[in-house]
């Protein structure tokens, strides 16, 4: 067992690597630049933290994902790696505490958002990061023809000027060949070793079904299915609509969505981890960096806008490579919602400028100013203020984004906040003069050693407890004592924020790359007219053509695609797995489950014809028997 091997022992449990992890450790330990797409549940984190935790230095993580951060740095410190993250609504003062701490070797890994890497304060500190490797995750992003584009990579390479002898790691899950191509040469990775996993998925079943009653088919699947579930809508409404439907019919399923409190969140999250619930019903703000091997089935009850996003999610199950199943419900509403999805995902240039203006006038920014500042802000409060669809206004604020005019966070969660702005000596003669705040004062000092150096995350709960107050008292004494200038008391916060970083102007004089954007739209076709082909299309393998669009060729067909086994079973095997599978009496949903959802038609025209011949009887309870079994 090599040295990497006994890190992976040591902190993962694990006794070897998955296909091409080590084949990524060992050129990185070489110095060498890495593109490496490796498919969901890869395990693209273990690429770089092993190699992060073998080398002197730190490693520098850049991803997009705040939520993902968080729970990338949560985990490694729960199994003893250092490691911190800057994002976005964090105090001034932690940032420049957790680069303190980076500068001094208190991390071996550090998450920062590409928005954090072009400020001020971590451009003063770079130069003087002993950094061992420079990892890109969701590398994707640096594609201005990829479809999840953000400006903001673009300048990643700058750091190249400082560490030209540092390695640079690119990972992603899904690139096109012209998708790969851009990463390398945004990016400037020079001689890149090139790393690919198939996208083949050979446990996973794929399969596509056709109905006007989507409900009926959940609820056909899920007790089907002996594992967890995921199932994929498209709304937050939808979500929660569809687990009451679920609850209604004895099935237990919990929503979860980014509208939903964090608390909510995780008490969802971990009784579906936990499997005090099996089926997740989410949007897809659920699923990113959470590894659940034993999901059987992810259903997607709206269909996704394109083949990258559908594989991704569809990847969630079968990561033990265990046979799993991917389905996916449509109709022609889907299908027309995928033809009219160009319009409101690329608005007209009015539309553009109607929204800079209100996002304005909503942030209070007036003309001429020149703007560096994070505002929380809520989508749906924006569109109810000023009467604007949700969607198209969604598309909007992204296509302003590319145009970097301002950055859109993921949803933040900020927590309460204690620093104390006065001097120790200042504090000891405040509270020699109010006594009232002393016992406070002086046990959260006790608990908290940090509240003078920078703004510090406490905890009500326990301070009320320590000083047989309620919470809401707590929290009076600290307005209180903010309002006297003794301290900052920053309330939680959880919601996306916008960072406005440009000098305001009057809408009308905005200047919009159309040119780019038409580029974008015309790729969006291309891209929704691939799903509707995947969709609709009965005569090709699923996995052969999600395969070629992601650039790789496979002239064998998977042979358990619904596509696949509806050609391999003939009318005279359909009538014989009927008749061979209900000498037991099986309910016909069951029944149905043995077949391609392709062939749900085909099988109830036999079942019905076997009836009428007296071979077969369905009771009430549509309960089928084999009636000569």
């Amino acid at each position: 067992m090599g040295v990497a091997e006994d890190i992976l022992k040591k902190y993962w449990g694990y006794a070897s690597f998955r296909p091409l992890q080590k084949e990524i450790i060992d050129d990185i330990i070489s110095g060498n630049d890495v593109l490496a797409l490796l498919p969901t549940g890869g395990g693209k984190s273990v690429t770089y933290q092993v190699p992060a935790i073998l080398q002197d230095g730190l490693c520098l993580v850049i991803s997009p994902l705040i939520a993902l951060m968080q729970d990338q740095v949560k985990h490694l410190q729960a199994i003893g790696i250092s490691a911190a993250c800057i994002h976005a609504g964090m105090h001034y003062m932690q940032v420049r505490q957790t680069l303190d701490n980076a500068l001094h070797g208190g991390y071996k890994l550090l998450y920062i958002s590409p928005e954090r890497l072009q400020s001020e304060l971590f451009s003063e500190y770079l130069p003087s990061l002993q950094l061992n490797l420079i990892t890109v995750d969701e590398a994707h992003c640096i594609s201005q023809w990829g479809y999840d584009f953000r400006p903001d990579y673009l300048k990643i390479a700058t750091i190249r000027e400082l560490f030209y002898d540092t390695p640079i790691l690119a990972l992603t899950a899904t690139a096109t060949t012209a998708t790969r191509k851009d990463i390398i040469d945004k990016l400037e990775l020079e001689s890149a070793k090139v790393h690919v996993q198939s996208f083949e998925r050979k446990n996973i079943n794929y399969s596509v079904l056709y109905t006007e009653n989507k409900n009926n088919a959940v609820i056909e699947h899920l007790k089907a299915c002996k594992f967890s579930s995921i199932i994929y809508c498209r709304s937050r409404k939808q979500t929660e609509v569809l687990v009451n439907y679920l609850s209604q019919n004895e099935i237990k399923a919990v929503a979860y969505h980014a509208g939903m409190n964090k608390d909510k969140r995780v008490v969802a999250q971990e009784s579906w981890m936990n499997n005090v619930v099996k089926t997740m019903v989410a949007t897809t703000a659920f699923g990113m960096g959470i590894d659940k091997p034993d999901v059987g089935l992810v259903l997607h009850y709206d269909t996704p806008e394109h083949l990258e996003a559908y594989y991704q999610e569809a990847g969630r199950a079968g990561r033990n490579n265990q046979d799993s199943f991917s389905v996916v419900l449509y109709n022609n509403t889907d299908i027309k919602r995928l033809e009219e999805s160009t319009t409101l995902s690329y608005p007209d240039l009015p539309y553009l400028r109607k929204i800079y203006q209100s996002v304005a006038e909503y942030l209070q920014i007036p003309i001429g100013i020149d703007n560096d500042t994070y505002y929380p802000f809520d989508l749906s409060d924006f569109c109810k203020k000023f009467n604007l669809p949700t969607i198209q206004t969604s598309s909007a604020l992204r296509l302003l984004a590319q145009e970097e005019l301002w950055t859109l966070t993921d949803t933040v969660f900020t927590p309460n906040t204690v620093y104390i702005k006065a001097s120790k000596r200042e504090l000891e003669d405040i509270l020699d003069t109010y006594p009232q705040f002393s016992y406070l004062m002086i046990n959260l000092l006790r608990l908290y050693g940090s509240l003078f150096q920078y703004p510090t995350p406490v905890r009500l709960k326990l301070i009320s407890s320590k000083v047989k107050m309620t919470i809401d008292e707590v929290e009076r004494c600290f307005m209180q004592l903010q309002s006297m200038g003794i301290l900052e008391y920053q309330k939680p916060l959880e919601g996306a924020q916008l960072y406005f970083h440009h000098y305001r102007v009057d809408s009308n004089h905005l200047l919009i790359n159309t040119e780019r954007i038409n580029a974008l739209k015309n790729k969006h076709i291309e891209r929704t007219d691939a799903m509707i082909v995947y969709l609709t299309d009965t005569a090709e393998c699923r996995t052969q053509v999600i395969l070629r669009y992601f650039g790789e060729q496979k002239n064998e067909k998977c042979g358990h695609c619904d596509i696949c086994l509806q050609k391999q079973m003939s009318p005279v095997d359909v009538r014989g797995t009927i008749l061979m599978l209900t000498i037991t009496p099986l309910h016909i949903t069951t029944l149905l489950n043995h077949f391609p959802s392709t062939q749900k038609e085909y099988v109830l025209s036999s079942i019905r014809g076997l009836v009428d011949e007296k071979q077969l009887s369905i009771s009430p309870d549509q309960i089928v028997q084999h009636l000569n079994g």
